[in-house]
């Protein structure tokens, strides 16, 4: 080794000497240790260079290490490119496939004819049979083909058919022209024809105004135009049928809202003012609320009824929108100008012209049945508080507009149907011209009845003596409380005859001493429905229907024998028929009374009718049936 030929080399030469043996030891000794340090730094140098080769063996092995496994590494990066790459090319291939799988054709949009109707009228160059029969793809092929040549034709079709249209088109719009420069010419004669419609009656322009004013009315409103326009045309040429109110607002409900396009420039402004203005209190939200309720719609129906006596019945229906039902308000004017008696202040009065026209419909209440769930929304406990101003919801009115509510259950839904008015409209004009006749009547005859004279007319005078000494002195109106207070008409308040949609007066006959009172319950359906008498007689005490049989007897006389009273028909003297009847039956009951042996004098009341037995029965019942043409009284 290279150690080795280096230490040999650099031996020392050694030096012999003859000196003293001591000295010679002493330099042995030191050579000796000389040589094995000299051997030590040999070793130790070769030691140095061995640990310096293996350290750059150890690095280049590292070295080789390094790159070794760099390259394995760029190995493995490399695969695993790879299998990103391809991982990502399945990924796309399965897109794709899946593509493929959900690819939906345009053809299977297309309705095709069916494959029977395709091989019946498909020519034999296109369905070819013998091929698409087993091959549904060339099938679907031939399908379309013959959906593609139908297609042409159609498209060839409609071609001609646009052509055909530009002509038509041309055409209207040359009549249009013609039809526009006609139009100022039929105004023209229109006009110049108005004095010959007026001369003649017929007045064309002005139903062909209301007719389309008409058109804006609500569903109910227009069933009654044309019910009543057709009933007046029909049966009664007097009945006047018209529209009135604004058109413009009618026609402004229909009318969606218009967005304003200022919104955000004035949106501050709008800040400001309502930060000034105070919020409005619950209160008057509500107010709002049954106001918005209650609203009319801005069109309404006038019906002009006339009657013989050239007095007329104006009614004026009405449409609560939110509520679906029809109002009406009533008012009668007469040919002359009446003078109104005190009594008769209700008589003619437009809140009880009309009411009970029909039993029981006083018109107070609505109804609807879902008005209620409504009102109970916004705090309205009756539509009783607004009939005044709303007019009043009659049945017979929402029959005349042909609106029908059942009371099961509330509908929010009701239809207006032609048919329900139709077969209303007749009776319902008769009973209110009946009505107005019968209230005319009653008022010409409370003027004399107030003035103390009994009007019987010529054609009644047979149902009553020629000589009555009683005498009719007070007629007049009470309340319906006062006539409920009073002692002798317990039987009628009991009986459930006392309604408060009942006329109450009060009538005193005397004769003499004796002081007759008469109240009467006058029913609104006069003089189909008759009068009702409860008497107290004020002679020798006071005598009534409980303590005095006679009296009782009177009321029968005059409340049960009624239809002897009635005279010709309307019936409309039965009223003062019986007044003039409770007369006669005082008389009777005065003259036929036993004389008071102890009292001297003449007797106070002598006998002047002819009877033909003065009592009857234990209870001396005495003769108030009146005998015509003999003239003397009776007994039932």
């Amino acid at each position: 080794t290279m150690s080795s030929e280096s230490s040999k080399k650099r031996k020392p030469k050694v030096i012999r000497s003859d000196g003293a043996p001591t000295e010679g030891k002493r330099n042995r000794s030191d050579t000796e240790q000389a040589i094995e340090i000299e051997e030590r730094r040999i070793q130790s140098c070769v030691h140095f260079m061995t640990l310096k080769k293996l350290n750059r063996l150890a690095h280049i092995r590292l070295k080789k290490g390094r790159d070794q496994t760099h390259e394995a590494k760029q190995k493995v990066d490399a695969y695993h490119l790879q299998l990103q790459n391809l991982l990502y090319e399945v990924m796309h291939l399965q897109k794709e496939i899946t593509k493929c799988l959900e690819f939906k054709s345009k053809h299977e949009e297309i309705d095709l004819v069916s494959l029977e109707e395709f091989y019946k009228e498909a020519p034999p160059d296109i369905s070819k049979a013998e091929v698409t029969m087993g091959d549904p793809h060339q099938q679907t092929l031939a399908r379309l083909d013959w959906e593609l040549e139908q297609r042409k034709r159609l498209a060839e079709k409609y071609r001609e058919c646009l052509s055909n249209k530009e002509k038509i088109l041309k055409e209207i719009e040359v009549k249009k022209e013609y039809l526009s420069s006609l139009q100022p010419r039929l105004n023209s004669i229109m006009q110049a024809s108005l004095p010959v419609q007026e001369y003649l009656f017929m007045p064309f322009d002005q139903a062909h105004k209301q007719y389309e004013t008409a058109r804006h009315l609500p569903p109910p409103l227009y069933v009654l135009f044309v019910q009543a326009t057709a009933y007046g045309q029909a049966c009664d040429k007097t009945l006047s049928v018209a529209i009135e109110g604004s058109v413009d607002e009618a026609k402004a409900l229909f009318k969606p809202p218009e967005d304003s396009q200022d919104d955000e420039s004035d949106s501050d402004a709008e800040e400001e003012q309502t930060t000034k203005r105070r919020r409005p209190t619950l209160g008057v939200q509500l107010d709002d609320k049954r106001k918005e309720m209650l609203k009319r719609h801005p069109l309404s129906v006038l019906l002009d009824l006339k009657c013989k006596d050239d007095s007329v019945l104006h009614l004026t229906f009405y449409y609560l929108m939110n509520l679906n039902i029809m109002t009406v308000k009533a008012k009668v004017t007469t040919a002359t100008e009446l003078i109104t008696p005190i009594s008769a202040g209700d008589l003619l009065s437009p809140d009880s012209v009309l009411s009970c026209l029909y039993p029981g419909d006083h018109g107070k209440k609505t109804p609807n049945p879902a008005n209620q769930y409504q009102f109970d929304k916004v705090g309205i406990l009756t539509l009783r508080d607004y009939v005044l101003d709303l007019g009043h919801p009659y049945l017979w009115v929402q029959k005349l507009g042909g609106l029908h509510f059942p009371k099961e259950q509330p509908q929010h839904t009701v239809i207006a149907d032609h048919s329900l008015s139709a077969s209303h409209m007749e009776t319902t004009m008769k009973l209110l011209k009946t009505r107005v006749q019968s209230r005319l009547a009653l008022h010409k005859q409370f003027a004399s009845l107030e003035h103390g004279i009994v009007p019987v007319t010529s054609d009644c005078q047979y149902l009553f003596p020629a000589k009555v000494v009683s005498r009719l002195v007070k007629w007049v109106t009470i309340a319906h409380e006062d006539y409920m207070d009073l002692h002798f008409t317990k039987d009628i308040v009991e009986a459930g005859l006392a309604g408060d949609t009942n006329l109450y007066y009060m009538a005193l006959v005397e004769r003499g001493t004796a002081k007759l009172q008469a109240a009467v319950v006058l029913n609104p359906g006069y003089s189909s429905i008759p009068p009702i008498f409860q008497l107290c007689l004020n002679w020798k005490g006071e005598k009534t229907n409980s303590n005095d049989d006679n009296i009782r007897a009177m009321e029968s006389e005059v409340n049960v024998c009624y239809k002897e009273l009635c005279g010709h028909r309307p019936s409309h003297q039965l009223l003062t028929n019986q007044l003039q009847r409770l007369c006669v039956l005082l008389d009777v009951y005065l003259e036929t009374e036993s004389h008071d042996d102890s009292v001297e004098g003449p007797k106070e009341f002598p006998q002047e009718k002819m009877c033909l037995r003065l009592f009857r029965g234990p209870s001396r019942m005495k003769p108030f049936k009146y005998n015509h043409p003999q003239g003397f009284f009776s007994h039932r």
